[in-house]
């Protein structure tokens, strides 16, 4: 459903893998609109999930780790789905509708997320999921100046609001909605909306002067600022105070699926390794070992390059072993760990 957008991006410039578009052969100005300006990402591969019906808001406050049941319409949040020994699932957003739940959740974990979810919709419980990843699409701004574009489109009751907010509006003469939050520490909004309007208003976007940014920009910028991904360190490895997403933990809202150790965790000091960054003059693969005096301290989780010709790097190290500012070894290189704006390490909720 998505055929108009991708002929719309090909002319573009668009260079896609697995349909989803990685480049738009600028990715070092695709940066710079994003740190300096505003810039476009397509994140229609992210998987959209519907939750509805009378149980909704208390069946997904017992399933994640954010308060939601007492949240209103209009309302969103971002909340991390465990195992019951908390191990991490997803990292998702959650956005409040009058009569559902849309979650959006990471790529190519959208199956897995609704299996997990439909293990524990029991017999009375009056909860339906559905899959509606195929049948939307939805794209995010990017950068300190995104919020003259929503005010530009008829959306200024957003300025200004919490982490979340949303509210319908037009865009081209179709109706998306507009939500506060980039995905990113970088301010921003994600808009979603039905997926046969979305080649209208990803032209009439870009047509506002908006840098659009690929796939691996994005890869780039989650990188610097911290944002742990699927596959890479949110694992089944990890728990989510290891990655850092302590801001998204309430340790008062009561018993949910993984809750019982979570607060063990806190409780004993039992956070037994944590997420840093860290900057490279040479490349390192994924698991590459994180060294102290050739004693390994952790692993190397996610690497990539940047235009400058270095190389940004996720690493999880041993909590015992030190923190920002350790000078650690990876490869042939000393680098110090870097803590960064995505990652939080103390009770936020």
């Amino acid at each position: 459903m998505l055929q108009d957008l991708r002929q719309l991006q090909t002319q573009q410039g668009a260079i896609f893998e697995d349909q989803v578009p990685v480049s738009f052969g600028q990715d070092a100005a695709a940066i710079a609109a994003a740190q300096a300006s505003v810039a476009l990402y397509d994140r229609s591969h992210w998987g959209r999930i519907e939750v509805s019906d009378a149980d909704r808001l208390n069946f997904l406050h017992n399933q994640s780790t954010h308060t939601l049941k007492l949240r209103q319409p209009g309302e969103g949040c971002d909340t991390v789905f465990v195992t019951s020994t908390a191990r991490t699932i997803d990292l998702a957003t959650a956005y409040l509708l009058e009569q559902s739940v849309l979650l959006t959740v990471s790529p190519q974990n959208t199956d897995r997320l609704m299996q997990f979810l439909d293990r524990y919709i029991f017999f009375a419980d009056k909860v339906k999921l559905a899959d509606l990843t195929q049948q939307t699409a939805m794209f995010s701004l990017i950068g300190p100046t995104s919020h003259e574009i929503v005010q530009a489109i008829g959306a200024s009751e957003l300025l200004g609001q919490p982490y979340g907010s949303h509210q319908t509006a037009r865009i081209a003469d179709c109706d998306v909605r507009i939500a506060v939050g980039s995905g990113l520490a970088t301010p921003g909004y994600t808009i979603w909306m039905p997926a046969h309007v979305a080649a209208t208003v990803w032209a009439y976007l870009t047509d506002m002067a908006i840098t659009p940014l690929g796939d691996r920009v994005w890869e780039q910028l989650r990188i610097q600022q911290g944002r742990p991904a699927i596959g890479h360190e949110l694992t089944e490895d990890y728990n989510p105070l290891e990655a850092g997403l302590w801001h998204l933990i309430s340790f008062n809202k009561g018993c949910y699926i993984g809750q019982e150790t979570i607060a063990r965790l806190d409780t004993y000091n039992g956070v037994k390794q944590q997420l840093w960054g860290v900057q490279l003059a040479h490349p390192v693969t994924v698991d590459t070992p994180v060294c102290i005096n050739e004693e390994k301290v952790g692993r190397v989780t996610s690497v990539i390059a940047e235009p400058s010709g270095n190389y940004r790097g996720l690493v999880y190290v041993r909590t015992k072993a030190g923190g920002a500012g350790l000078r650690v070894t990876i490869g042939e290189e000393m680098v110090d760990l870097l803590d960064l704006p995505y990652l939080t390490r103390a009770k936020q909720l």
